[in-house]
């Protein structure tokens, strides 16, 4: 299959529409929580963001796929607007069925540049994806939560790994057809889009601590276990990332930056002489 050929764009469209799942977030079996729970799900810190960031990427991502030309590119598109905007009401019915105090966020407002903030979007989607599955599979471990959260939540970090896969394609097939065939071009604007996402994650490291809520997926892990290591994380997080990837279609692309770098800077923290291992804390049971 030739990148950016109408056979690669059918195959990134179809295979992202046909495997789009029909639920309403309050059909799901939400399981009733005891105190010690209730207590965890109200301590997540990243509530108000992510509604936030999921209200807004539903905004933003619809008003792009009005611009779009193209009838199946237009359709995909809009799908994904679709599940965004599906994840912003899944969060907040979360927040409304456990009583969950945050502030509300504003009102999303959409960019004068669509496609851009789109391109942004995407590829801050991939950095967040990337990190979000290895938090989330650590959380599971933990048994942080009852597992019918996670059996829930699981379904919503599948459709984002649909989401950094359909983007991917689509931002090659774009790139393609606008005459940058050359790979190193578009290594070259990739690196520019992820150095940009790269700095709000730098961020909220090191910023306030509303930047630090804004960068929920890299701050968070400490929420879950005691001692968590460097190299604990990024190990759980290639893994996990190595098994949602391995759902879709081979000969699709796939992100490759940050598995890339988190395998490179895996090695060198196994360089480092070892130290005594820290076990993930199980937390005791209600």
């Amino acid at each position: 299959m030739k990148l950016g050929s109408e056979e690669h764009k059918n195959l990134f469209c179809r295979s992202f529409i046909e495997s789009h799942l029909e639920f309403e977030p309050e059909q799901l079996p939400w399981p009733c929580l005891d105190s010690v729970a209730l207590e965890r799900i109200r301590s997540v810190p990243f509530w108000k963001e992510a509604l936030s960031t999921e209200r807004n990427a539903g905004a933003m991502v619809s008003a792009f796929a009005a611009t779009v030309s193209d009838p199946l590119l237009q359709e995909a598109i809009a799908l994904q607007a679709m599940e965004e905007t599906r994840h912003s009401r899944l969060i907040e019915f979360v927040i409304n069925r456990y009583d969950i105090k945050i502030s509300q966020p504003p009102e999303p407002v959409l960019p004068s540049n669509i496609k851009t903030a789109f391109l942004d979007f995407g590829f801050g989607e991939c950095l967040d994806s990337f990190l979000a599955f290895g938090l989330f599979e650590i959380a599971r471990q933990a048994k942080y939560m009852p597992e019918a959260i996670f059996d829930i939540f699981d379904q919503i970090l599948h459709e984002e790994a649909r989401h950094i896969m359909f983007f991917v394609n689509w931002v090659t097939y774009q790139q393609i057809q606008e005459g940058r065939k050359a790979n190193w071009l578009r290594g070259v604007d990739a690196l520019w889009h992820y150095w940009n996402a790269l700095q709000d994650k730098i961020k909220a490291f090191s910023g306030s601590e509303e930047e630090k809520q804004q960068g929920f997926t890299a701050t968070s892990a400490g929420n879950f276990m005691d001692n968590l290591t460097p190299e604990l994380f990024l190990s759980t997080c290639l893994k996990e990332n190595a098994r949602r990837m391995s759902a879709f279609n081979q000969q699709l692309l796939q992100p490759r930056l940050l598995p890339t770098l988190a395998a490179t800077g895996l090695r060198v923290l196994k360089l480092r002489p070892r130290r005594q291992s820290n076990p993930i804390t199980q937390f005791s049971e209600p």
